[in-house]
C-alpha cells in the first residue's frame, strides 16, 4: 500500500488546513465544574459542528447526495489529522456523525434519511448509542431490555449503561428485544427513540478518570414504560 498523498490528497489537506486557520473557535476556557459551564460548553461545542457543517467538513465520509463528501479513507485520515494537528475541538455529534447517519443511510427509509441526516450533520440534535447493559456489557447477544408491540407503538422496559453523550443527547439508537423466543443473536431490534420522551431518564456514572465536564458524557439510561410511537418512522430493521 502506498501512503505516499496524491496530488489530489495533499490538495484536499491543504484547503482544510486553512479553512481550520479560519474558522477554529476560541479556546474553550470554562472549568466545567458546574451544570451552567457544562451547558455552556455543549453549545460550544455544537457551534463548532455546525461551522464545520457550513464550510462543507462536516459527515466527510458520507455519500454526497446525503450532504457528506464522500471522501476517500486516505482523505478521512488526513482530516483526522489535521483535526489533531490543529487541535481543533471534538465534534459533540460523533455518535450521529459516525454510526447513526450511517446506518439510516444503508438500512432507513427515504422519510427518515430526510428528517435525521440534516440535523445529525449540523449538530442540531445529538445522538447516543443505547447498547451496552448491566447484565450484559457490550454482548448485544445477551442484551434484555424488552420492547412490545402495541398498536402503532412500541412499550420498552430497560436499562442502558455506559451511555457515552447520554445527558445531552436529544435521539437515542436503541437496541432492545422484541422476540424473547428466537436464538438470543436474533429477534433484535434497533429503534431511533426520542430521549425526551416520558419514561426515559438518565443519570451520570462518575470516574476518577476523566474531568467534571466530561463525566457528563459517561451515563447509564432507564426506560420504563416508555411507549415509542410513529413506528414507520423509527424503525431502522431487524438486525438478523
Amino acid at each position: 500500500m502506498d501512503l505516499n498523498q496524491t496530488p489530489a490528497e495533499r490538495q484536499f489537506r491543504d484547503e482544510f488546513r486553512e479553512w481550520l486557520k479560519g474558522n477554529l473557535p476560541a479556546e474553550w476556557i470554562g472549568g466545567g465544574i458546574n451544570s451552567e459551564e457544562r451547558g455552556a460548553y455543549i453549545d460550544y461545542l455544537r457551534q463548532w459542528q455546525r461551522k464545520l457543517y457550513e464550510g462543507g467538513w462536516a459527515g466527510i465520509s458520507w455519500p454526497k447526495e446525503y450532504g457528506g463528501r464522500g471522501a476517500s479513507l486516505m482523505e478521512q485520515s488526513i482530516f483526522q489529522e489535521e483535526m489533531a494537528r490543529a487541535n481543533a475541538p471534538q465534534l459533540v455529534g460523533t455518535i450521529g456523525l459516525s454510526l447513526v447517519g450511517p446506518t439510516i443511510i444503508a438500512m432507513g427509509t427515504e422519510e427518515q434519511k430526510a428528517r435525521y441526516l440534516p440535523s445529525i450533520l449540523s449538530g442540531d440534535e445529538i445522538w447516543c448509542q443505547g447498547f451496552s447493559e448491566p447484565n450484559a456489557g457490550s454482548d448485544v447477544a445477551a442484551l434484555g431490555t424488552k420492547a412490545l408491540r402495541d398498536g402503532d407503538d412500541f412499550i420498552v422496559n430497560g436499562q442502558k449503561i455506559w451511555t457515552s453523550f447520554a445527558q445531552m443527547a436529544d435521539w437515542c439508537l436503541l437496541l432492545v428485544r422484541t422476540d424473547p423466543s428466537a436464538p438470543k443473536h436474533k429477534g433484535i431490534t434497533c429503534l431511533l427513540t426520542d430521549m425526551h420522551s416520558d419514561g426515559v431518564s438518565v443519570r451520570p456514572l462518575r470516574q476518577m478518570s476523566v474531568t467534571p465536564v466530561l463525566t457528563k458524557s459517561f451515563s447509564q439510561t432507564f426506560v420504563s414504560r416508555a411507549r415509542k410511537s410513529w413506528v414507520r418512522s423509527i424503525r431502522a430493521g431487524q438486525l438478523r
